[in-house]
């Protein structure tokens, strides 16, 4: 009889990614069943991240839960950027948590479930040409790992102490990755990494010279692969060849993420972002004018260390000038292993609160904006997802969540939608022809 699995993943798309790696593993080699139910379960994962708000007291306040809820017997593991950084701590803090799995050591997990107190957390660990074992969320489209780590020292962020130097996974096994998951019905692919567009910086094994726009070339031409999009890029390796790449490239998908941060140079440079304000606003007005239809999305910190009115009132300006179609925004917090925790001119958080509400007021005037305009629109669906209702969910090529009516007939499927309804989180359309 097999055992059941459950895992609770938070955080980015890489955790999810991660999360089906060791689905994978422990279902093939090991004979685990996933389960919903936290309560038949025989293996719990906590699968960590460390850039929400308070990661630590949220993982240690789960791990009391589930050791309350849990049958007899199961065993809790904890996985990702948390489990990098607090390493045997989380043991010692709490020892009904049989092992610790790092972000960078996902590779790993048949080895420590059956190792009492296992803690894997070696963020030198190159898992960059191990092959897992398949297993996907949705067969329709496929997320892939195309780098592992991060290479920049950006001041705020934690991601290079829990996941380890940058090491980009050679393209072959990428291809050969792709072109199974399309095989298994997938039409799109999301190419993951936490700057994608360093891509080929550094290989592990064998050296090859390939950058992130021969890479996105080289995908192209998998056969029956129809959209292809990707998730971060770097504003500082946004070159001219990789933006002629994104705008001609008709697998592409016309979405793009441009992480600001801040739209004040003097900060940019206190977060060693590498890039100014000027070379930002450059990059989006060459995509718009490379690709007007394009939707560009941004995270912005507020309250970061110093920042001043001045400071806050240019990254109004960025927001004003480039009206992001989607906006990811944060009060800066202080994370362990970072720079900026160390800096002395805190922001109060009163006055980053005050910031926050007025920068996510006007983003909302604005997206408004985008989506009332696309009501009468006719936009190209993937659908990949039913919905309650007998209705059907999916993405336009520029990213726009879209629902019609309709059955699992659909899935699969890219059609031509008119829109007949906007709200700021998703479109309603009909369905105009079918392929």
């Amino acid at each position: 009889m097999s055992k059941k699995l459950f895992i609770e993943t938070l955080g980015c798309a890489m955790n999810v990614r991660d999360t089906e790696h060791m689905i994978a593993e422990l279902s093939i080699k090991k004979d685990y069943e996933l389960t919903e139910t936290l309560e038949e379960a025989d293996l719990i994962i906590i699968n960590t991240c460390s850039v929400r708000e308070k990661p630590v007291a949220k993982l240690f306040s789960e791990i009391g839960v589930f050791n309350k809820k849990k049958k007899e017997g199961a065993k809790i593991g904890v996985a990702g950027c948390t489990a990098s950084h607090l390493g045997e701590e989380i043991i010692k803090r709490a020892p009904s948590v049989d092992f610790v799995l790092g972000a960078r050591n996902v590779s790993k997990i048949t080895e420590v479930v059956e190792k009492k107190h296992a803690v894997e957390v070696s963020t030198d660990y190159d898992e960059s040409t191990y092959a897992f074992g398949e297993y996907r969320t949705n067969s329709f489209k496929a997320m892939v790992n195309i780098s592992i780590g991060c290479d920049k020292a950006c001041t705020f962020c934690i991601v290079p102490a829990t996941r380890g130097d940058e090491i980009s996974i050679p393209s072959d096994l990428l291809v050969q990755e792709i072109t199974k998951a399309v095989n298994n019905g997938a039409k799109e692919v999301m190419l993951l990494g936490q700057n994608v567009n360093n891509y080929g910086r550094r290989f592990g094994a064998a050296e090859e010279k390939i950058d992130f726009t021969g890479l996105l070339q080289k995908i192209s031409a998998i056969d029956g692969l129809e959209r292809i999009r990707f998730t971060s890029p770097h504003p500082l390796h946004m070159d001219d060849a990789f933006l002629d790449e994104f705008a001609s490239n008709p697998k592409i998908c016309k979405q793009i993420h441009v992480p600001l941060q801040s739209g004040s140079t003097q900060l940019l440079k206190a977060m060693k972002r590498g890039y100014t304000k000027e070379w930002f606003l450059n990059r989006c007005e060459k995509i718009r004018t490379l690709c007007p239809e394009a939707a560009i999305s941004t995270d912005i910190i507020v309250g970061f260390p110093g920042e001043s009115d001045a400071d806050f009132e240019d990254t109004m300006e960025v927001l004003e000038k480039v009206r992001f179609e989607q906006l990811f925004s944060f009060k800066y917090s202080p994370r362990p292993h970072t720079e900026a925790a160390e800096y002395g001119n805190q922001v109060s958080d009163e006055v980053a609160s005050v910031r926050l509400t007025r920068l996510q007021k006007r983003h909302t005037e604005i997206l408004d904006e985008v989506m009332d305009a696309q009501v009468g629109k006719v936009h190209k669906v993937y659908f990949d997802e039913l919905k309650p209702g007998n209705r059907v969910a999916g993405r336009s090529d520029d990213g726009k969540l879209v629902f019609v009516e309709g059955s699992e007939e659909l899935l699969g499927q890219i059609v031509d939608v008119k829109i007949t309804k906007a709200s700021r989180g998703a479109l309603d359309g009909v369905v105009l022809n079918q392929s």
